[in-house]
């Protein structure tokens, strides 16, 4: 009889960690401490909970974050699955309904037979495998643990969420609708700005008041997700070169690019609720009321969400772990999602995968599951499991995998090097799940 698993934290990483386990027959307990706990990120005790943004970004296999959903789908990814089906329209990228995404995944784990329990595990017992994917709102009872056994001090820095406003607020006849380059199906609407405006913008949110961070020494921002109004320090042409890029946004009414532009993306399936992109933000709720209503078409705005800062905890993943996710020097311990430091919905999903496949192969008594670093999978486990000067979370991109082998590729533009990665990735990965026929379960959970 093999041994049942815990899972500590029903995020994306712990949900899809579960469900991979539970597919194959293997007995796994979810523990989620929401909502006996709660964080301050988190609205409801529901598993796959989404946070931040509702977007997991590019589904487009030449962009790496497309490629990365190729290599989950062929796993039979529970979260992909779930995404899939809650798909709401956002041109090119992957975006869904919240609500139905976390019904999606929930019936999932219920379908597949995973017990889930609602309790704060603040202790790691060494003879319980268990994989740990309390993500980065760890609590700091098992914050503490995980530093008892890791003799390590975990590293942490501030992650940001964007505001939500209700689409009857909007003036639209302010925005036009469009996709940047006309890509996909023009689910964006565009609020154009010329300088005058884009220069008043900006000079708003460097002088805008901030929520003081009072519990943490030291501020670590990820560069991915920096707040707008530190976009806008960083210089006043930042933010035009940054998520106010106006490239491939020409206003169709005028046929003219604007100084900068603001982009809204549909946020639920009924579109009734829009993103602004890029504006995750640490400013008090009422400057983001008065801020973000200067801008063209937001006069009015109404807010369902107001952006806010939360805490990222993650590990100094390239000194303890191991390739297939175990921790150094604990047999019966894994750690999964942005814990080990990858960022993002999926790199996160991606991560409990990988936890799952190697404690499967641990129960079953066969060899690590190890992916090719030249495949999606595969390079954001080298990237969090390589020696570096400076470790910091990192998405998928196409810079973290290995060089193309030939001496011509320094001279390709970048589309070239990118097809140049997915065709090597794709031959790859395929030879790989040859070698690993029981990757892929004979009898999967019901769809």
């Amino acid at each position: 009889m093999t041994d049942r698993i815990l899972v500590i934290g029903a995020g994306l990483a712990g949900s899809e960690a579960a469900w991979q386990l539970a597919r194959r027959g293997i007995p796994v307990t979810l523990a989620e401490m929401r909502p006996l706990t709660m964080t301050p990120a988190h609205h409801t005790a529901r598993a796959a909970e989404l946070v931040c943004t509702n977007s997991f970004k590019s589904d487009v296999p030449r962009v790496a974050a497309g490629l990365l959903k190729e290599e989950l789908r062929a796993l039979g990814s529970l979260v992909l699955r779930a995404a899939d089906a809650s798909k709401i329209p956002s041109g090119q990228d992957l975006s869904v309904d919240r609500n139905a995404f976390a019904d999606a995944v929930e019936a999932g784990l219920a379908e597949a037979g995973v017990e889930r329990v609602a309790r704060e595990v603040t202790e790691l017992d060494p003879a319980v495998p268990t994989i740990v994917a309390s993500g980065p709102l760890t609590s700091s009872p098992l914050a503490a643990a995980l530093e008892r056994l890791t003799g390590a001090e975990h590293l942490h820095f501030f992650d940001a969420a964007a505001p939500i406003v209700f689409r009857e607020s909007v003036d639209h006849d302010q925005l036009f609708h469009k996709s940047r380059y006309d890509k996909g199906e023009g689910n964006y609407w565009n609020a154009p700005l010329d300088k005058a405006q884009y220069d008043a913008f900006v000079s708003e949110l460097v002088r805008g008041e901030q929520v003081e961070l009072k519990d943490f020494e030291g501020t670590m921002w990820f560069e991915a997700c920096l707040p707008v109004e530190e976009i806008a320090r960083r210089g006043p042409e930042t933010l035009r070169f940054g998520p106010l890029k106006p490239l491939g946004l020409e206003d169709p009414r005028t046929g003219r690019r604007s100084w900068a532009v603001v982009q809204l993306r549909q946020e639920d399936a009924a579109a009734d609720l829009y993103n602004l992109v890029g504006f995750q933000t640490n400013l008090r709720w009422p400057e983001q009321r008065r801020i973000f209503r200067t801008l063209p078409g937001l006069a009015n705005a109404e807010f369902a969400r107001l952006g806010v800062m939360h805490r990222n905890t993650y590990i100094d993943s390239p000194r303890l772990l191991l390739p297939s996710h175990r921790l150094r020097g604990a047999e019966r311990t894994w750690l999964a999602g942005q814990l080990v430091g990858v960022e993002g919905y999926l790199e996160s999903s991606m991560s409990g995968m990988v936890s799952a496949l190697n404690v499967a192969a641990w129960a079953e008594g066969r060899d690590e599951v190890i992916f090719p670093d030249d495949t999606a999978i595969g390079a954001l486990v080298h990237y969090v499991t390589t020696p570096q000067k400076e470790f910091a979370p990192m998405n998928a991109t196409w810079g973290i995998f290995p060089p193309l082998p030939d001496a011509a590729s320094v001279r390709r533009d970048k589309r070239e090097r990118a097809l140049a990665h997915l065709e090597r990735a794709r031959g790859s990965f395929e030879r790989f799940l040859d070698s690993r026929p029981d990757l892929i379960p004979a009898s999967p959970a019901p769809a």
